[in-house]
């Protein structure tokens, strides 16, 4: 599941028009999904739990501190390969 849907023609994100992001925050803009986010984390987490495990999320796919704090929330683990990024998932 995904929280990304169009309702009347426009793209919404968890229910609110990207639209009025794109307005409030300018554009280009990335806009991420908390709740899908935590929703594919809980399958993969759920689908490997007869299983000694631990989900590692790729720093290098996104570093932004919003996404990192989300996934560290949920107990994921960080798949690191610089200083910076070490700083970033300690943070």
């Amino acid at each position: 599941m995904h929280d990304f849907r169009y309702i009347d023609g426009r793209l919404h994100c968890e229910g609110v028009p990207v639209e009025s992001l794109a307005n409030r925050f300018g554009s280009p803009l990335y806009v991420y999904s908390q709740s899908t986010l935590t929703d594919h984390f809980n399958k993969l987490t759920g689908a490997l739990s007869l299983l000694d495990h631990l989900v590692c999320f790729a720093m290098k796919s996104n570093s932004n501190r919003s996404v990192l704090r989300v996934m560290a929330d949920l107990g994921s683990g960080f798949d690191i390969v610089s200083g910076g990024e070490l700083e970033r998932a300690v943070a």
